[in-house]
This record gives structure tokens, C-alpha cells and sequence, in this order.
């Protein structure tokens, strides 16, 4: 785990750094047809298209703050292969915030379940979550998710890579 630093971010800044923000790569799937969906690799980058802040204390970021966000996810060529679902609470306010995520990638074969508490966001670092389910093509899934930022200007670029094992 990461040290954390003091962070004058709020529950929506984090939530647009971290999750789900512009994008425009890929969907690759390293996979072959023998491991049957197992040990394969998908990217994709997001774009928010609605994000909610439902703070506890109007004006501070605190314990119970609570972020509802949905985007879009696009393959290298940016066209949308799917979406994102989820909801981010405040665990640690103040100047070290802490965040527990719950997100789920609606794809076209089914979806995928994750869940992280993420540090290090005032200086936009990469996170892990892991992969708790799914459903349809993905059901029983597990693995992570590796997140990183691309890029920062002129709008922060995340790239999601989705590990199933």
C-alpha cells in the first residue's frame, strides 16, 4: 500500500480521476480459445457521461461522503463497448481521503464485478481493485483491475486493464 498524502480532492474530483473519465482506446483480449475466457486480458478507456456527489457535509470531504457515477467504455477504435456502474464512499475524510469502490462493466456477453479502496489520488497513481463475479460470459469471474492514468491534459485519460484469471 501506497503512503498517503494530503489531498485536497473532493469525493467527485477523486471519483473523475480514479474511475471512469475521457478516454478514447482500447478493447484488446489476449485470451486464447483453449483457456476459455481464463487468463485473459481486456483494456478499455471511460468516459463519464453523469456523476453525482451526495456529501455528508456540504463544503468538506467526510466519512460517508458518497459518489454515484456511470461512463462509457470504448475500444481502441472509440466505439462504445459497454459501460460502467458505480458508487464510491468516503471511508477516511479529511486531508488523507480514503475511497471504497464498487463498480460493474456491463459488456456485451455480461458483466464484471469489482471493489478497491483507492489512495494515492492527488497525484493521479495507478490503483488495483479486484474482481468479486460476474455474470453471462463472466460468470464466476475473478482476477483484478489495474487502473493508470494516460494522460492529464487537456482532460485526465484513464486506461482500465481487466485481468480475469
Amino acid at each position: 500500500m501506497r503512503p498517503i498524502r494530503a489531498a485536497g480532492l473532493g469525493t467527485a474530483t477523486l471519483v473523475t480521476l480514479l474511475a471512469f473519465t475521457p478516454v478514447a482506446a482500447g478493447a484488446t483480449d489476449a485470451g486464447s480459445a483453449q483457456t476459455k475466457d481464463k487468463n485473459r486480458t481486456l483494456t478499455f478507456l471511460a468516459e463519464v457521461q453523469q456523476l453525482t456527489r451526495f456529501p455528508v457535509t456540504p463544503g468538506s470531504v467526510s466519512q460517508g461522503d458518497r459518489v454515484v457515477v456511470r461512463s462509457d467504455l470504448f475500444d481502441e477504435a472509440h466505439n462504445k463497448v459497454g459501460e460502467t456502474h458505480g458508487t464510491c464512499t468516503t471511508t477516511r475524510g479529511s486531508a488523507d481521503e480514503a475511497e471504497q469502490c464498487l463498480v460493474t462493466y456491463v459488456l456485451p456477453d455480461g458483466q464484471i464485478t469489482t471493489q478497491g479502496v483507492y489512495f494515492d489520488y492527488i497525484d493521479q497513481g495507478p490503483f488495483d481493485s479486484a474482481i468479486t463475479g460476474g455474470t453471462g460470459k463472466y460468470e464466476k469471474a475473478r482476477g483484478s483491475v489495474h487502473s493508470e492514468t494516460i494522460a492529464t491534459d487537456p482532460k485526465v485519460v484513464r486506461r482500465f486493464t481487466i485481468h480475469l484469471a
